[in-house]
């Protein structure tokens, strides 16, 4: 499949301290979980809304709208990453409890292409290596 878009879904709770620079910067300089994209890759963000999540149903609806009227991306080319801090145990606190229900509401808009994961700390990894921080994947 040619990914021609990758929306990044970031939790609401951790957009309040972070800017999302390392997300934006690992998509644009194709590292962590973006390497394998092209250039010509799209890339959109958003948060979840806040807990439970319900709000990402409106979001992708809103996405989908614009999708089809301003381009020709059909939604199987279009990957959906659930951010790091939401799909990992990190410094900041553990996987968001949601993510399951997250999915079905991605899968219910009708995206199946979901990826856990955008940057991938060294620091945050051997954490988890050492069973300090848990492992999910």
């Amino acid at each position: 499949m040619n990914t021609k878009y990758v929306v990044i879904i970031q939790c609401n709770m951790a957009k309040n301290r972070c800017s999302g620079m390392r997300c934006t910067n690992a998509f644009y300089e194709k590292t962590d979980a973006f390497k394998n994209y092209n250039k010509d890759t799209k890339y959109i963000s958003f948060t979840c809304g806040g807990c439970c999540g319900k709000l990402v149903s409106s979001k992708l609806a809103n996405f989908s709208r614009w999708l089809k009227k301003y381009t020709d991306v059909e939604k199987d080319e279009v990957k959906i990453h659930l951010s790091s801090c939401m799909s990992t145990d990190n410094a900041h606190y553990d996987r968001c409890p949601n993510i399951n229900y997250l999915k079905q509401i991605i899968n219910k808009k009708g995206y199946e292409n979901i990826v856990e994961g955008s940057v991938f700390s060294k620091k945050s990894e051997k954490l988890r290596e050492k069973g300090i921080y848990k492992k999910y994947q």
